[in-house]
């Protein structure tokens, strides 16, 4: 069946950095545009950046534009969410998403000094 299994996430200071990871099962993954959301305690989820199915285009939330990097490696049937600058509000877990709806467990990323 359709899995995805997110990693990568953890504690890290102000201004560190993340990479996360969206490991794929169960399709096609190459053809599919695929996502990145969050949610912090107490907010709704929201969309932080999505990619197509080859990485040609991508797309960001202005709160983290310039700031975040999607990307993805097809033959290894994996996403990426490359994060810098990281700040106290981007404090959340961070899911990643196919294009019809189906949701990884999620990973915790927690901003703090």
């Amino acid at each position: 069946q359709v899995q995805l299994v997110e990693s990568g996430g953890g504690l890290v200071q102000p201004g560190g950095s993340l990479r996360l990871s969206c490991a794929a099962s169960g399709f096609t993954f190459s053809r599919y545009s695929m996502s990145w959301y969050r949610q912090a305690p107490g907010k709704e989820r929201e969309l932080v950046a999505t990619i197509t199915s080859a990485g040609g285009s991508t797309n960001y939330a202005n709160s983290v534009k310039g700031r975040f990097t999607i990307s993805r490696d097809n033959a290894k049937n994996t996403m990426y969410l490359q994060m810098d600058s990281l700040k106290p509000e981007d404090t959340a877990v961070y899911y990643c998403k196919t294009t019809w709806g189906v949701w990884g467990q999620g990973t915790q990323v927690t901003v703090s000094s």
